[in-house]
């Protein structure tokens, strides 16, 4: 989550350079609840004492209200189609769904 929230802010700053901005939130999607809760919740916990600096960073960037996180089922991660192994019946859900 901490590197794609890197590669947001440097697409932000490019399309910002080039008189291309929108206004609003960019939206993240992640599989994993617990991430988004620590991203999104201020107050530490005794689970999260010995986090990251990534995990500051993300922190940070939603609490800024730069970026909104939302969870996506790993079913649902259509980047997985583009960066892993998917069954044939995975990709015609993906392919069936999106037409």
């Amino acid at each position: 989550m901490a590197h794609t929230t890197c590669e947001m802010m440097w697409m932000m700053t490019l399309l910002g350079e080039l008189d291309f901005c929108e206004d609003g939130l960019m939206s993240m999607y992640c599989d994993n609840q617990a991430v988004i809760y620590i991203a999104s919740n201020p107050a530490f916990h005794k689970r999260t004492k010995h986090i990251e600096v990534d995990c500051h960073f993300v922190r940070n960037v939603v609490a800024r209200k730069l970026f909104s996180t939302f969870f996506t089922p790993s079913l649902e991660e259509v980047a997985d189609m583009f960066t892993k192994h998917v069954a044939p019946r995975v990709f015609l859900i993906y392919v069936t769904s999106r037409v």
